[in-house]
């Protein structure tokens, strides 16, 4: 499932193809997704300049001139092409697993007009069709069901220790499930946690709770936390996502910040900490694999 970073990657790659364009024709070639599509949905978007792309937690948000906003989610193995008549069809970029480009599974077509004149189709392609569309209004977007509750991104300015510390104070629940959820922290996924634990020595079995003072300030532990979790973001974002299987970026390339990984995905080999050495671990917190070292993580 793409997480934060990878979203914000195909957000970066469509904005600037699809902001400011007028929608011409919305082609649907089947009635649902994981999902059915929204009544009227073509009807509703056909003939609409889209003011804006952006994104929340692991949705795609696509603005339209008319106050309708499309929820976007790429589910398992969704992906966006963009093809455009002025440079044909754009797929740069090494592969280390190859995306599908069978038309079977283009399930989805923009057709765009840009300002200039010049035409262009943003696909939706998704062999599981575990991605979605939803549709609502902007002045509706935050009690949306899908919405509503969420809690602050990892990015900006929203994200504060003291944030963190009213959230975990208290809880005994293991600091890794606590920062999985989704009312703490949006869009942050497993493969965050786990770096963002590593480089922070914290282990992801403490106590959510042990990171707060009595008074409910946060510990220096949890300002440290809440630091590196910038940080993985930020970097992860800066060198395109993560790609474990099928995510791509819009231009056809994949993220390399797999080549980064300290602890996801690392079990027996060495903990990259200078003082360390010992073998990464792999346990399961609910239901989710999580890769530390119990040498240093503490």
């Amino acid at each position: 499932m793409p997480e934060l970073p990878e979203v914000e990657t195909v957000r970066r790659g469509l904005a600037p193809v699809m902001e400011g364009a007028t929608v011409s024709r919305l082609e649907l070639r089947r009635r649902d997704l994981r999902f059915p599509f929204p009544d009227q949905f073509a009807e509703n978007v056909e003939g609409q300049e889209i003011v804006s792309v952006g994104r929340r937690a692991k949705y795609l948000l696509v603005d339209l001139a008319n106050g309708q906003v499309i929820i976007m989610h790429l589910g398992m193995s969704g992906s966006y092409r963009i093809e455009e008549d002025a440079h044909g069809d754009i797929t740069p970029g090494t592969f280390h697993h190859e995306k599908t480009r069978l038309s079977a599974h283009d399930h989805v077509t923009f057709h765009l007009v840009k300002p200039s004149g010049q035409t262009a189709r943003v696909i939706y392609n998704d062999p599981r069709r575990f991605g979605f569309m939803l549709m609502c209004r902007r002045t509706e977007l935050a009690d949306h069901p899908t919405f509503k509750g969420m809690g602050v991104e990892p990015v900006g300015n929203a994200l504060t220790p003291e944030i963190l510390a009213t959230a975990m104070a208290g809880k005994a629940t293991p600091l890794k499930s606590a920062l999985l959820d989704q009312r703490v922290i949006a869009g942050l996924g497993n493969i965050y946690v786990c770096e963002a634990l590593w480089r922070s020595h914290i282990s992801p079995k403490r106590k959510a709770g042990s990171l707060v003072k009595k008074s409910g300030n946060p510990t220096d532990r949890l300002i440290v936390l809440e630091s590196h979790i910038r940080d993985v973001i930020a970097d992860a974002i800066k060198a395109g996502g993560s790609s474990l299987r099928d995510h791509a970026q819009t231009d056809g390339s994949l993220g390399y910040f797999q080549h980064s990984f300290a602890a996801y995905d690392r079990e027996g080999e060495p903990c990259r900490h200078d003082e360390c050495g010992k073998p990464i671990k792999r346990i399961v917190q609910s239901g989710r694999s999580t890769f530390y070292c119990p040498s240093c993580q503490r």
